[in-house]
């Protein structure tokens, strides 16, 4: 893993889905507790579970629209990382874009936690747009 987590993760999710994987194993800190959290409430993940190995923990992710898709590979799950290490991108609660007309979701870093644009418009919270979903 490089020094950006949320795109290890997001690009971990975006390969098993691409893949067919059921399950993806990620490591376990925080900020990615909260956006798995986000990712879990709004079904793009089935099931979340904690596990342990010796000192470190992880996180094993069962990622939904696994069981009746076949046929050729097409992407379900779209992640796309926005603000990075080198470039963060702030917007106010106005300004917080909407993905697909507000059928994906904008997941934003704020001074109350991380929470979906939904969410952040109605606390007219603005913060770092973290990743757009869809």
């Amino acid at each position: 893993m490089g020094k950006d987590t949320i795109a290890d993760i997001l690009t971990s999710i975006r390969n098993a889905d691409m893949n067919r994987k059921g399950t993806v194993r990620i490591a376990c800190t925080n900020i990615i507790e909260s956006i798995v959290k986000i990712l879990r409430r709004e079904g793009f993940i089935e099931n979340v579970r904690k596990h342990q190995e010796r000192e470190k923990s992880f996180l094993v992710l069962t990622l939904r629209h696994r069981r009746n898709r076949k046929g050729p590979s097409r992407k379900i799950l779209n992640l796309k990382r926005v603000s990075r290490p080198g470039l963060r991108i702030y917007s106010h609660y106005q300004g917080i874009p909407r993905v697909l007309g507000g059928m994906g979701i904008v997941i934003l870093s704020t001074s109350r936690g991380i929470m979906t644009d939904r969410e952040a418009r109605r606390e007219k919270m603005g913060g770092e747009i973290l990743c757009y979903i869809w």
